[in-house]
């Protein structure tokens, strides 16, 4: 059964559920959106959101008041299928309606840009076949966009990006818990040192840029945590 780790922004807590695929997931109404959607096609049987993220989905799903089929929401770094520092690692995102016509898509793309809702909604020009849109965390850490600084103390589903980061690449963090503690702070010390960062213990640009370009795509490894 997997398990759904939800950053509470309301509480600023993290919340594990644990729910079957067919399922509803966390804070969603009326079951418009179920694990196996938010799924998809990843191998991975612990997944992550934010409770702003799903009330987010809430409020667009009525707005457009029909299904949204979901193509691509939830992966992990390490299964790659998305470029650099994507929200869909963080488990904010969704490209969705792939099979609808250019009309279809434009109608939804239109809402959801005037809606409010999402701190990101990708032009036609980049993604013409399907709707992608956010709920990203701001202000990013490179002036090209991407994640937020991350550090000790620090609570979010971009921890869990840097945990999962770490882990895989043989830095034990000591947990995957969304929570930035000395496990982690140390984690992030030990990388940063054999690559040549600045050691302070801090996940900014450069060494989000470093994690990202040494993860992505890898696999599944010994000492990922699931």
């Amino acid at each position: 059964m997997p398990k759904i780790i939800v950053y509470n922004n309301d509480t600023d807590k993290m919340e594990v559920y644990y729910r079957d695929i067919s399922e509803r997931m966390p804070y969603n109404v009326d079951r418009t959106l179920t694990v196996r959607e938010f799924k998809g096609a990843s191998s991975s049987n612990t997944l992550w959101t934010t409770k702003r993220t799903m009330t987010s989905w809430n409020a667009q799903r009525a707005l457009y008041g029909a299904p949204i089929p979901v193509g691509y929401a939830f992966r992990r770094s390490w299964e790659g299928g998305h470029a650099g520092q994507s929200q869909h690692y963080a488990g904010t995102a969704f490209d969705v309606g792939q099979r609808w016509t250019n009309r279809e898509r434009e109608i939804l793309r239109t809402s959801a840009k005037n809606s409010g809702l999402w701190s990101y909604v990708e032009p036609v020009s980049i993604s013409p076949t399907w709707v992608h849109f956010d709920r990203r965390q701001s202000p990013p850490a490179c002036s090209s966009g991407g994640y937020p600084l991350i550090k000790r103390g620090s609570l979010s589903v971009y921890v869990l990006i840097a945990q999962d980061d770490l882990n895989t690449l043989g830095y034990g963090t000591r947990g995957l818990d969304g929570i930035f503690g000395t496990g982690t702070y140390n984690a992030v010390r030990m990388y940063q040192a054999s690559r040549g960062l600045s050691v302070d213990g801090i996940i900014g640009c450069n060494t989000w840029r470093s994690l990202q370009e040494n993860v992505i795509g890898t696999g599944r490894t010994t000492t990922t945590i699931d």
